[in-house]
């Protein structure tokens, strides 16, 4: 699958025509004065202020960067996932506690009533091993959401402006008049 793809976007790039003296016509009223393009500054330190904030206070890298409609999704997402860990670690403990109940010689009681140890080891094992997945997914969602602050100021520098473009052609092959996808970068000085 990924010779096709490879072989595609070399046909792709191959079949772009190279029109290089075309290109040198320049056409005064397309000519754009330098002076009039906003110039932009790059603050080198903002990813890291942002990875920073993000690691003290989940979410603040996303303030940061401007991106408040993020907030909600780091905090519904960590919470999720700790409330998933609160709940296995109850679950954990009332089937471990009632383990050792059983292992004492004293009756169980209430909806546990009808357990057997093997029973109660079973779901001691599936509680706990559902508590420590909910602790590590909650560190991974606490990381991509570092990494996700990190990228999006790194993203937010990134010069997009009228002297950069990336546009897409159809061109008519003189030949035998059948259309060619072309892909032109255009950069000006």
């Amino acid at each position: 699958m990924k010779s096709i793809f490879y072989i595609f976007i070399t046909l792709l790039l191959l079949s772009t025509g190279a029109q290089a003296q075309e290109d040198l016509k320049v056409d005064i009223e397309t000519v754009k004065d330098s002076a009039l393009l906003k110039p932009y500054t790059i603050d080198a330190l903002a990813p890291a202020k942002a990875s920073f904030y993000a690691a003290i206070l989940p979410g603040l890298g996303q303030v940061y960067n401007k991106q408040y409609w993020k907030v909600p999704l780091v905090y519904g997402a960590m919470g999720f996932s700790l409330y998933n860990y609160s709940f296995n670690n109850t679950e954990y403990h009332k089937y471990r506690d009632a383990y050792k109940d059983v292992l004492a010689g004293r009756p169980l009681t209430g909806e546990l009533a009808d357990f057997d140890a093997d029973r109660l080891i079973r779901a001691q094992k599936f509680h706990q091993r559902n508590r420590d997945l909910s602790m590590l997914i909650t560190v991974g969602l606490y990381a991509l959401q570092i990494i996700d602050a990190n990228v999006s100021a790194h993203l937010s520098q990134f010069n997009v402006n009228e002297n950069l473009s990336l546009k897409p052609d159809l061109q008519q092959n003189q030949i035998d008049f059948k259309r060619n996808v072309a892909i032109s970068l255009n950069y000006q000085f």
